[in-house]
Formats: C-alpha cells, structure tokens, sequence
C-alpha cells in the first residue's frame, strides 16, 4: 500500500514538474500562478492593402490589447491569443476569415471591420461564435442576435450628421458609395435634415474605389450651391480622394475660391453660424463647407492633408465617441505608448483603433464576470444576453444589450449606443463643436 502511494506520489510529481517546463518553455503568464486556467484565443480582422477602406490598426491594436493584459496575468488568469486575419473587402475574404475563427476555435471575434456581413456572420453565428464591437459599416452587425455593437454604426452616425449640418447648410449634396450599404445613407441623412425642418439633400452616388472623382465633385458642388451650400462625402478612405479632386475643381465666379485648396478657406469654414468659426475669423460669402462621418475623415486624414492648411480646415464631423484628445481616453494611450512598441498602424485618433479599444474592454470586463477556468463563445453569448453591464470609462454610454437595451431601429434592432458627438476642424485638429454626446436614436428611428 505504501510502495503504490509512493509511486503515484512520485508519478504525479514527475507529471507536474514537466507540466511546468512546458509552461515556461511557451511562456508562463507574468503575475500568474502557473497558468491553471485555459487560455483565450479570439480573433480580430479587417481589410489591408486593398483600393478601397483600409483598416490596419484595428488587428494591430488587438495584439497590443493582448501584451499588455498578458503583461498583466492575463484575463482573470487566462492568457489573450489574437487571430488576425485580412479580410481583403471581399465577401470571399470575410466568409475565409469567419471560418478560420471557427476551425481555431475563436470564442469571439472583435472589433473587426467588414462591410461583408451576410459572409461572416452565417459561419459565425453557425458557431455560436458572437461578434463583439464591430467597426458598424455592415447592417449584419446590427440585425444577428451573436452580434454585440458598440456604437450606433453608420446609420447613427449619418442620421445624426444631418442633425449637425441642418443648423448651418442651407442646401446640402452628399457623395456616398454606388453600393448596397450606400443606399441606405440618403434616407438616413434626411432623417437628420427633416428633425429640423430641413429639405433634403442631393444624393449623388459614387464608385467607391475610384482614383479621382472630378464629375461627382462637380456636380456636388453645383447642387449645393454658393449660399451656404454643404457639400458631404461619405467614401470611407476615398473620402480625401473625392475632397482632393473637390478643391482641384475650376474656380467659379464668387466662388469664395474654393478651388485653391491651400488654406483650406476655399470651402466657406468659417462664419457659419454654430459658434465654431474657423481660426481666422473671416466669413467666405460664397464658398461652399465640406464635412464627412467619423472613418471617411479623422484626425489621421487631417494630419496627412495638410494639418491646419489641409483643405478639411472648418468641415464639420460627426462622430461615435469623445475627441481624440479627451481625456478619457488616456488609459488607451498609455497602453498603445507602453505596449505597441511604435508600431505606427496604432493612431489613438484612428476610430477603428478606438473601436477595438472599446470591444476589447467588452471582452475584459465580461472574461472576467464569467469567473471560470473555462471560457467558451456560449458562455460569453450568455452572459451578454443576460445583460452584463460594460463601462467603459466615459468613452460610450453604459452598454448592455439585453432586450429592453435594443433601440429596435428597422434594419438596425440591435443598436444599445444611439448617442454621437459633434466636432469640427479648427487648427488643423478634431475638437468638439459642442461638448457632449447628442442621442439620435428617435432620428434613426425615423428613417424609412
């Protein structure tokens, strides 16, 4: 009896000595008791090196995420694995992406971009896998029950765009993608101009992937006018094109010059009646505003534009979250500046870096209300169903995506952050045209 117990001691021993070594070959967690629990591997895409949007940062802040939890112990003691995987903009790239999750048993996927959501989403959700923080370009993201958004998406986004320009523009024009998901910005638009009696805009649809756009910034700029007229481009990375070939265009007679594109006061930026003005104070009688959405135009386009003399100096933006110097985003800096080790895909003013910063903390803060050794996509599809509450440090509204969370939007049910911010341009940086978060979600709503 007492040789076999030695044996068995002796084995187990042997067994958890070796265990051991394999550990701290891989890599043992740092601040972990020896990695008892299993680990986390979930994945995070989006399309790089292609024609059209590019999203770069969005896998790239996912891995700095994972360093520096891992720096941490981890998840709760779970070490974070990161898939990437490029989704190349096409449906065959997004539904291979999809796939691979599921083949290496992703528990989530998150904050990705795709705007090819009926092929991802169908491997996915055949998986159980849930979509946590998608970037919000493809209606999937807000209609499958595995999906988890955390902001209001385009939709949210363009809704309450018109609810900024209505106040300054007197007639607005909007260049957006000849695509399925580009037709439905009009409407949404128009929801925004109607909530302040305004009529509706010129819709002017685009190739989204085009090298210039002189016909559509023609036309743009002659249906919006000279008298306070807007012009608005909703082209994803194409925006800065269809801007540059805008201010190429020939000088018209009381153009307020337009076409120099220097100083960026050829567009009309100042003057306009909200209280932004632009830096010099001057009003141009007759030029004609440009603005955009959060992702068409950032704080990252502005800088290689020009900066101040970028010819996005006074354009209004509308955005999903805070200003990129707010001061709620200071633990995300510090993570990118301790952990990215200067990789310059990670711009804290990017909004998909931003997004994948919020989706994350999602992930974290539901991991670690599990409490478990082991974390499956059931488990995590529960406890967000069951109605987790995230904070997320000011950065969005409380979300929760329990039933009664839902806004309930046709095409977009499962919308839980319907708020969005107002910025505009001054100095050649994105600041708030107004402090705050406005609530569009009765203009979305409202959309047909």
């Amino acid at each position: 009896m007492t040789g076999r117990r030695l044996t068995s001691l002796l084995a187990y021993v042997t067994t958890a000595t070796a265990g051991a070594s394999l550990l701290t070959g891989c890599g043992v967690l740092p601040g972990t008791t020896g990695g008892s629990r299993e680990p986390v591997t979930v994945m995070t895409w989006a399309p790089d090196q292609t024609r059209a949007t590019n999203m770069p940062g969005m896998p790239a802040m996912a891995q700095t995420f994972a360093r520096w939890v891992n720096s941490q112990g981890g998840i709760d003691g779970h070490e974070l694995r990161i898939l990437t995987c490029n989704e190349h903009n096409t449906t065959t790239g997004a539904a291979a992406c999809a796939r691979r999750a599921v083949r290496e048993k992703a528990v989530a996927v998150v904050g990705s971009y795709s705007q090819n959501g009926r092929a991802f989403m169908a491997p996915l959700e055949a998986a159980g896998i849930p979509y946590i923080g998608g970037y919000g370009i493809s209606e999937d993201e807000f209609t499958s029950p595995l999906s988890y958004p955390v902001n209001g998406g385009q939709a949210s986004l363009i809704a309450g765009h018109g609810m900024q320009l209505a106040a300054s523009c007197r007639r607005v024009s909007l260049v957006r993608p000849d695509t399925l998901a580009g037709d439905k910005f009009p409407e949404l638009l128009n929801s925004g101009l109607r909530k302040a009696s305004h009529r509706s805009a010129v819709d002017i649809p685009a190739v989204e992937d085009a090298a210039e756009y002189t016909e559509p910034a023609t036309e743009a700029r002659e249906k919006a006018g000279d008298e306070d007229g807007c012009v608005t481009a909703v082209l994803g990375e194409r925006t800065q094109t269809f801007f540059d070939s805008f201010r190429r265009l020939p000088q018209q007679d009381g153009d307020g010059g337009n076409g120099d594109g220097g100083d960026g006061k050829g567009n009309g930026n100042g003057g306009n009646g909200d209280g932004s003005g632009d830096t010099s104070g001057k009003k141009e009688e007759d030029g004609v505003r440009i603005s955009s959405v959060l992702g068409s135009v950032g704080q990252p386009v502005i800088d290689r534009t020009g900066g101040a003399h970028s010819p996005f100096e006074g354009a209004f933006v509308t955005g999903w979250y805070p200003e990129a110097s707010d001061k709620s985003w200071a633990p995300m800096r510090k993570v990118i500046q301790e952990h990215a080790f200067a990789d310059n895909r990670v711009d804290p003013a990017d909004a998909g870096v931003q997004t994948t910063w919020i989706a994350y903390t999602v992930l974290k803060e539901v991991v670690e209300s599990l409490d478990t050794d082991t974390v499956t996509a059931t488990r995590i599809a529960y406890a967000l169903d069951r109605g987790a509450r995230i904070d997320t440090g000011g950065l969005t509204p409380t979300l929760r995506w329990k039933y009664e969370d839902l806004l309930g939007a046709p095409g977009f049910p499962r919308i839980v952050n319907h708020e969005v911010t107002f910025q505009v341009v001054r100095e050649g940086r994105l600041v708030a045209q107004q402090p705050g978060f406005v609530d569009v979600g009765e203009t979305v709503l409202s959309a047909p």
